[in-house]
């Protein structure tokens, strides 16, 4: 048997988005070089078997503690400004939470990023 956890949190970050090819004629160009900001839900997913003393896969306390300090380089920040994540896409979030969360050694398998406002996601599947 194999186990996933997920914790999910949210962040709020504003950013700009230099856009190239068809989309770059008209209104959705503009828009999105102007500085403008989000509500991003984002779920981390640790897998693997439960400790034998202690019955988890990973303590929970430990994975938010470990979230909350990943959370911290994005929310209330100007992502365009964020060391690390490139261009503000959902793409790209999903793979700076996983590498900011891999440093615990854990087993990630998947990190979703979304704005539910809009209703776009993006998933990240490591296995």
């Amino acid at each position: 048997m194999s186990y996933e956890l997920t914790q999910r949190f949210f962040f709020e970050a504003a950013h700009t988005l230099q856009r190239a090819g068809a989309i770059d004629a008209g209104l959705a160009r503009d828009a999105s070089r102007r500085i403008h900001g989000h509500t991003y839900v984002a779920r981390v997913t640790v897998g693997g078997e439960p400790a034998p003393a202690t019955g988890m896969v990973v303590d929970l306390a430990l994975l938010r503690a470990e979230i909350e300090r990943a959370r911290a380089l994005l929310d209330h920040r100007l992502l365009d400004d964020v060391a690390g994540l490139g261009a503000a896409t959902l793409e790209n979030l999903c793979g700076f939470i996983h590498r900011e969360m891999a440093r615990t050694g854990w087993r990630i398998v998947r990190v979703e990023v979304g704005r539910e406002a809009s209703g776009d996601s993006c998933t990240l599947r490591l296995e």
